[in-house]
């Protein structure tokens, strides 16, 4: 999966807007149905429906509740203390804030704290999943359970991995029938010499 993709997954995600208009029956999408719509009542609607009424300036966004210094402050802070990967307040955190950011950055109070923060907590997770690949491929085992990783971060390894781990599997090969060449000869080298 690409990160179109990643991002196209993320926009299916509810949030809550504030119409400038009316419209008094529902609409009716695959994925649900959304409205009626009252101006000034807050109705939720897909991200990608939020962000197309905002750009034609039809409504405001309403930042989700976890998109706040001070939560992602405590997310970041439990993140650092647990050895595992934490729950992160939203499985698209990171596509759904670049979203907002570019879309409703003048309804985002301390966006640039925000920013900040965010990118401390994928930086921590980065490092925390190198350290868990890299423990992975020099232990024996061929199963790793990651729980709490979002489909982005996920994303940001496959590329990398497979290949890395295909390789080490052909070293390890070419190194265990070098190992039985090398006994081989040297078992015919000291039985002629014997005789």
């Amino acid at each position: 999966m690409d990160p179109a993709e990643i991002e196209f997954l993320a926009e299916k995600q509810l949030i809550s807007i504030i119409p400038k208009f009316n419209l008094n029956h529902t609409i009716h999408l695959i994925s649900g149905d959304i409205g009626p719509f009252r101006s000034g009542i807050p109705v939720r609607v897909p991200i990608w429906l939020a962000i197309n009424l905002k750009q034609r300036q039809k409504c405001n966004i309403v930042v989700p509740e976890w998109m706040n210094v001070e939560t992602l402050e405590e997310r970041k802070e439990n993140e650092k203390q647990s050895e595992f990967f934490t729950k992160m307040p939203n499985e698209h955190y990171m596509e759904v804030s670049r979203m907002l950011f570019e879309t409703a950055g003048d309804e985002i109070q301390k966006i640039d704290e925000i920013r900040t923060v965010l990118k401390d907590i994928w930086d921590l997770r980065m490092s925390k999943l190198k350290a868990s690949i890299n423990k992975f491929i020099k232990s024996d085992t061929g199963i790793a359970q990651l729980d709490h990783l979002t489909q982005l971060e996920i994303n940001s390894v496959r590329p990398l991995l497979p290949d890395s781990l295909n390789i080490i599997s052909s070293l390890e090969k070419d190194q265990d029938s070098d190992g039985e060449d090398n006994s081989q000869s040297q078992n015919r080298a000291s039985s002629s010499f014997a005789q």
